[in-house]
């Protein structure tokens, strides 16, 4: 499980705010402050999915669609978020808190019940080799783990 995923802004040049109640970006579509805001597909990346729902949830879906901006993934969608090539957008929490992000951009979380969980499987094929299944064995270990919660994700047997 993922606790969800961020609003987020340049740290210089944007009209937006970094505010996960989704009000200052409301705000913004009413004056005119916004003239591009970027999110991933949500014909096809789950993190666009999300980002439309957590939208949908504030009404801000049908404003704000002139000026959405669609990243083919999430990735692509916090470069355009951050570079200035939008005043902001919504990506995963763990894109906001890798360290280029954080130099460049503020965040706020939205709140995981505007949006469907995000949530992550790994899994090991039949014919995996002995470098995937070491690797497997890692993602399970105590010192894995805290790299993922690090990055924002809610582990089986934890609650958020």
């Amino acid at each position: 499980v993922y606790k969800g995923q961020v609003l987020v802004v340049p740290k210089t040049g944007s009209s937006l705010k970094a505010d996960g109640s989704l009000g200052d970006l409301k705000a913004a579509i009413a004056e005119g402050r916004v003239s591009r805001f970027a999110i991933a597909s949500p014909e096809h990346a789950p993190y666009g999915r999300a980002a439309k729902e957590a939208l949908q949830h504030e009404g801000l879906w049908e404003p704000l669609q002139p000026h959405i901006v669609l990243g083919e993934n999430v990735s692509q969608t916090a470069l355009f978020a951050t570079s200035g090539n939008a005043e902001g957008g919504i990506i995963a929490y763990s894109l906001a808190l890798s360290p280029n992000v954080m130099k460049i951009a503020d965040h706020a979380l939205i709140p995981v019940d505007w949006h469907a969980p995000l949530n992550q499987r790994m899994a090991l094929l039949k014919d995996a080799g002995p470098v995937a299944e070491r690797f497997y064995s890692y993602v399970q270990t105590a010192p894995a783990r805290a790299i993922f919660r690090k990055y924002g994700y809610v582990l089986p047997g934890e609650s958020s």
